[in-house]
C-alpha cells in the first residue's frame, strides 16, 4: 500500500513539473488526499491479513512425527505446526504433536525438508523446541513481539496446517487474555494464554498466532469444543511468546 502511495505521489509532482514554472500551481492537501481517495477505491491492495501471513509464511514449518507398529513399519504419529524461531534451525512447536515421538520430520516453506531432534521440552506450556537436522539456505527467523501491549478486539493471523491442510491463514481478533485451558486430553491446566477467534483446528498446533504487521505474540496450542469433534467453535488459545521463547533460552523482552 506504501508502495502504491509513494508512486502516486511521484506521479503527482511529475505532474506539476511537466506544466513548466509558470502558471504552475502548488499541490493541495485536497488534491493529495483526492489521489489517495482514488488511489484507494481502484487499486485492489491486499488486506492486512494477506500481509501478515506474507510475512511470516517464511517461517512456518510443517511438523510431522512418527511412530512404528506392531509390524516394525513408521506410521504417522501427529501433524502439526512449528515457526523458526533461529535462523540456525531452532524451531518452536507443541509438545503434545511430538510426544512419544520416534521420528520427527519437517517440511519448511521453500518444500525442503529435514529430521528434527527435540532438544527442550516445556511441559507446563504445551511447548516443545526442535532442532532441525538440515537448515535450508536464507532461512528466515519469525519477528516475536512483546504481548505487553496487545488488547482485546486486536485483529491476528493464524498460519499453520489445520488437518494437515497448508499453509493455510485465518483471521480474526483477540478475544481475551490471562485465559486458562485444560484440553480433554490433557492433565494439566495451561495458564495465562492469549484467547483469539482465529480460525484454528487440530494440526494448527505449535504455529504462529501473529499481528497484523506478521510479528509472532504467541504459539497456537489448544481449541475449546464442547462436543468429541474435534472442529473449532470460535474459541481458541496461544501460550503468549514471552513464555514460548523462554523455552528457547532468549532474554525477556
Amino acid at each position: 500500500m506504501w508502495a502504491a502511495l509513494a508512486l502516486l505521489g511521484a506521479l503527482l509532482l511529475a505532474s506539476v513539473w511537466t506544466r513548466g514554472p509558470v502558471g504552475a500551481r502548488a499541490l493541495t492537501q485536497k488534491d493529495i488526499d483526492a489521489a489517495v481517495l482514488r488511489t484507494l477505491t481502484t487499486q485492489n491492495l491486499p488486506s492486512a491479513a494477506a500481509r501478515a501471513a506474507e510475512k511470516i509464511r517464511p517461517a512456518v514449518v510443517r511438523v510431522m512425527s512418527f511412530v512404528k507398529n506392531t509390524k516394525g513399519e513408521e506410521v504417522e504419529h501427529g501433524v502439526g505446526t512449528g515457526v523458526v524461531i533461529l535462523d540456525k534451525g531452532v524451531i518452536l512447536t507443541n509438545l503434545h504433536v511430538v510426544q512419544a515421538a520416534q521420528t520427527v520430520k519437517l517440511v519448511f516453506a521453500d518444500g525442503s525438508e529435514s529430521g528434527a531432534t527435540v532438544t527442550g521440552v516445556q511441559a507446563e506450556n504445551d511447548l516443545a523446541v526442535l532442532q532441525a537436522h538440515t537448515i535450508p539456505d536464507d532461512l528466515h527467523a519469525a519477528t516475536l513481539r512483546s504481548t505487553g501491549d496487545l488488547v482485546s478486539g486486536d485483529h491476528v493471523v493464524a498460519v499453520g496446517f489445520p488437518f494437515g491442510i497448508g499453509p493455510s491463514t485465518s483471521a480474526g481478533v483477540i478475544s481475551g487474555l490471562g485465559r486458562a485451558f485444560k484440553s480433554p486430553e490433557g492433565e494439566q491446566e495451561i495458564d495465562n494464554l492469549i484467547q483469539f477467534d482465529a480460525a484454528a483446528n487440530p494440526g494448527n498446533s505449535g504455529g504462529p498466532l501473529v499481528t497484523m504487521d506478521g510479528e509472532v505474540v504467541g504459539i497456537v496450542t489448544g481449541i475449546l469444543n464442547p462436543t468429541s469433534h474435534r472442529t473449532f467453535v470460535g474459541i481458541g488459545f496461544a501460550v503468549p511468546i514471552e513464555s514460548a521463547a523462554g523455552a528457547v533460552g532468549l532474554p525477556p523482552f
